[in-house]
């Protein structure tokens, strides 16, 4: 398994093994025993999978605050998306900056992304489909979200603010200055 740093500490970009042949191919895509020394003894127990039918999708930015917060493991199965974890950890020397990484069902890539980051992402083909796993289960009641296009975050979205096909609720996302402090850089 190929594993990079990213430019903020904690998200690592992954590449698991895939061998092919006539048939088809095969890959070990998670391996706790090989992750566990880049993220630790994290246990994962909810899968998400995501069809997102067209291009120019929205989902996030969103991050569960304690006591469900939650890493992810994000993966693409079909198609492509640009996808952005967002530091929140107050006191966090990348404190609101931003990774934007592409991945693909063609390059296999997983990012991932613990807790104390906010995600969303951006599809850059039509009917893609998206595989997360997460370290907590979903809480309608911890379920936070920042405004996806804040100018304050600056991020470069490969969609136009007009053209983006967006949620209400997440266009209803508080700014970026109006967070609440629910993470502290070196607490869990």
């Amino acid at each position: 398994m190929d594993v990079v740093e990213l430019a903020l500490p904690g998200l690592l970009l992954i590449r698991p093994p895939k061998f092919s042949d006539e048939r088809g191919f095969v890959s070990e895509t998670y391996n706790a025993g090989i992750l566990q020394k880049y993220i630790g003894d994290e246990t994962f127990v909810q899968d998400n999978h995501v069809l997102s039918s067209r291009v120019g999708t929205v989902r996030g930015i969103h991050f569960q605050k304690p006591p469900f917060a939650q890493g992810k493991l994000v993966r693409v199965l079909r198609g492509r998306i640009y996808d952005v974890a967002v530091d929140v950890r107050h006191g966090s020397p990348s404190f609101g900056r931003h990774v934007g990484v592409e991945l693909s069902a063609a390059a296999w890539t997983q990012l991932w992304i613990p807790v104390g980051f906010a995600h969303g992402f951006c599809t850059l083909e039509a009917d893609t489909e998206v595989l997360y796993k997460l370290t907590t289960q979903f809480s309608p009641e911890h379920e936070q979200g920042i405004l996806w296009n804040d100018p304050a975050l600056d991020i470069d979205w490969p969609v136009d603010t007009r053209s983006a096909i967006v949620s209400p609720k997440d266009l209803a996302q508080r700014r970026f200055r109006d967070l609440p402090a629910y993470f502290s850089f070196g607490q869990r």
